[in-house]
């Protein structure tokens, strides 16, 4: 590691350990979507939430909501 990159990885420390409870919540807001599965009554249906939590929608399928995030300008990572 170079110390150009030492001095880079020690500010990110830094930085992330600064960050205010409200910054946190809204880190990824912009960019990343969470697909979960929920159980509804004896079906499964994919919710989709934003990186604060809030519910954006749900899907009868996976494929679904992947598309839905990815038209929306998100990036989907799913949740177990």
């Amino acid at each position: 590691m170079t110390d150009r990159q030492i001095a880079t990885s020690q500010k990110t420390k830094i930085a992330l350990k600064n960050l205010s409870m409200q910054d946190f919540k809204n880190f990824g807001l912009q960019q990343i979507a969470y697909i979960k599965t929920v159980q509804k009554n004896d079906d499964i249906i994919y919710s989709i939430h934003s990186a604060d939590g809030t519910e954006i929608s749900t899907m009868d399928s996976l494929n679904e909501a992947i598309i839905a995030t990815r038209q929306g300008n998100l990036e989907p990572v799913t949740v177990h």
